[in-house]
């Protein structure tokens, strides 16, 4: 009997996005029958199927609980469900600098938790969240404007995350290196999104986040090491995974690591659906 995987979505997205489609097709090559389903639809037979595929979920932070409990509930899940539950919270990233990777330094305030902001330019953003949702860019003398936003995220029950803004992303933009079954397959640049107090941007046909100007990439060596390098931190490695990277006046830093339900950029290369699709199968044994 042929192999059947269901492709979890949202309600935004009942047939997946564009890159969806290709996916169906390049299962489909491999003898495997990949079907859409809303995770939030409690008569959506997941139980009918050999694994579940996280593709399109990309309303899930504002019940992140809910979320995982569905990923948790499910026989095969991919990527695994702890991976899943470590990186739908971005404090993963201290875990990352702790381990000695190169990361922004960073300051996670929970409600009711305040620090001293750092000088300059900062970005503020919910801990817990997709699309950029919630993030806003800060200048250096709007620190109580700042400040304001991480309360407005503290009473929405969201952990502040307090970055410094690096400057770099505005001339050379943001570097997605996608990672299948440990193997290098693809790189997109993504141009800055941060406006001034997170004004002047328009959301995506979805509704779910905002909008993105993207153009293919070739990594630079320093850009490729360090991505591999973060494929590397996982015991096993990911079925798939997207690392974000950001230029700093040390090199590329670590913005963040997709596991979850990542934008894969299948239109800005040649066969990347096939090299999705037989990593996943090869990782369902």
């Amino acid at each position: 009997m042929a192999r059947r995987i269901a492709l979890a979505t949202c309600e935004e997205l009942p047939q997946l996005d564009d890159d969806g489609q290709g996916v169906v097709a390049a299962f489909g090559r491999l003898g495997v029958e990949a079907v859409p389903l809303v995770w939030t639809d409690a008569d959506a037979p997941f139980h009918h199927f050999d694994a579940t595929i996280i593709r399109t979920c990309w309303d899930y932070a504002p019940v992140r609980e809910q979320f995982l409990d569905f990923v948790e509930a499910q026989a095969v899940v991919r990527n695994e469900a702890s991976l899943i539950r470590w990186n739908t919270d971005k404090r993963y990233l201290a875990a990352l600098k702790q381990a000695g990777f190169a990361v922004p330094e960073s300051l996670y305030l929970a409600p009711g938790e305040m620090a001293d902001f750092p000088d300059g330019r900062i970005v503020v953003k919910p801990t817990v969240g997709a699309g950029s949702r919630g993030a806003r860019r800060f200048e250096a003398h709007e620190t109580s404007d700042a400040v304001a936003h991480a309360h407005e995220l503290h009473r929405l029950g969201a952990t502040a995350l307090v970055q410094p803004y690096l400057d770099g992303v505005d001339v050379y933009g943001e570097a997605a290196l996608i990672f299948f079954g440990g193997i290098f397959s693809h790189s997109v640049n993504k141009a800055a999104m941060l406006s001034v107090g997170g004004t002047g941007r328009a959301l995506d046909a979805t509704g779910l986040a905002f909008a993105e100007t993207i153009t293919p990439h070739t990594p630079t060596s320093e850009e490729l090491a360090l991505a591999a390098d973060v494929v590397a931190y996982f015991e096993e490695p990911p079925p798939y995974v997207r690392v974000d990277l950001l230029p700093s006046a040390q090199g590329p830093v670590i913005v963040e690591v997709e596991l979850v339900e990542p934008s894969l950029f299948f239109a800005f290369t040649s066969g990347g659906e096939d090299r999705y699709a037989r990593a996943i199968v090869e990782s369902l044994g």
